[in-house]
């Protein structure tokens, strides 16, 4: 397998066949990567076999996925209201998470943490429903295009507020992490439900408004592209204006609706993914996040794909 350099891989794609946490990690390490982002789903319990790793050099950690390490509450999960809580009291243990998670993060070198930040929140999963209707009816049906409406009056009309909220919740992370001195950047991160913060103009408000500040944008090319897709931004044109604030990126590609494919090699387009290797060169923290369906030869592929046209645009 190739070396993968600076490149990181992230546990999401072998984490639910391990219940060990040295075992999930050899298994990255023979793909060619000597650096990991631990996702949310890892355990307090496999970081007791992954912690030694870490100390003996063994293995780098580039970032970890806030919430971590795992917690079993949906109030907190990865689809939550999370910093953008109505209840105070939700709001500061979500803070405290994210501050604990950064610890984390600070303790193992990490460069960054990914944050999922918050939503518009919904009184059902309405993304789940376009997606359905995308897939039966096609975007320009009368059925996707009604729901997509109402969809978004509500999250234009919501967004400032929930905004202000994140932001502040932001706010108090970076303040905390600043009389620590602690050295890890935050990185909100695109998302791949419609309803969810940040849009990518969002995060350039979030950026601009917490300058001098950790907040920086985590570009998670396969929701993007997903979200392009279904409407909620121009994903290629606003990429322009907000690649200053990206931190770190998420590599992966989505066939349609689908994410988390090796780019290139599943959706046989050897074109259209060249639009992010801008961003994915210029990132600070690499992190293919690709799922369990993935396998090692295509990997190394679209790593080897990936690479080398970087290094030719690069001349």
């Amino acid at each position: 397998m190739l070396d993968k350099g600076e490149y990181s891989f992230s546990t999401c794609w072998n984490i639910k066949k391990h219940t060990i946490g040295r075992e999930m990690i050899e298994e990255i390490k023979a793909l060619g990567f000597r650096n990991v982002e631990l996702n949310y789903n890892v355990t307090e319990e496999m970081m007791k076999m992954i912690d030694p790793m870490i100390e003996k050099g063994e293995i780098s950690v580039s970032s970890v996925h806030n919430v971590f390490p795992f917690i079993d509450d949906k109030d907190y999960d990865t689809d939550s209201v999370m910093l953008g809580f109505d209840d105070e009291e939700k709001r500061k243990r979500s803070v405290e998470l994210l501050i604990k998670s950064m610890e984390y993060a600070n303790r193992y070198g990490a460069k960054a943490v990914v944050v999922h930040p918050g939503e518009v929140p919904f009184e059902y999963n309405i993304d789940s429903d376009l997606k359905k209707l995308y897939r039966d009816h096609g975007k320009d049906s009368p059925e996707y295009q009604k729901l997509w409406k109402e969809m978004s009056e509500r999250r234009e009309r919501l967004s400032p507020l929930y905004t202000k909220r994140i932001q502040e919740s932001l706010e108090a992370v970076s303040e905390h992490a600043a009389q620590k001195g602690w050295n890890v950047a935050l990185g909100i991160e695109t998302r791949s439900r419609c309803y969810q913060m940040p849009s990518l103009m969002e995060a350039k408000t979030f950026c601009e408004n917490l300058k001098g500040s950790p907040v920086h944008l985590w570009y998670d090319i396969g929701h993007a592209m997903m979200m392009d897709r279904m409407g909620l931004y121009d994903n290629l044109k606003e990429l322009q204006e907000v690649k200053r604030y990206i931190y770190g990126v998420h590599i992966h590609e989505t066939l349609e609706l689908s994410d988390h494919w090796c780019p290139y090699v599943h959706s046989k387009d050897l074109q259209f993914f060249d639009h992010f290797l801008e961003a994915i060169d210029a990132a600070k923290v690499k992190v293919y996040e690709l799922k369990a369906l993935c396998q090692p030869d295509e990997i190394d592929e679209s790593h080897r794909l990936i690479t080398s046209k970087i290094a030719a645009m690069k001349g």
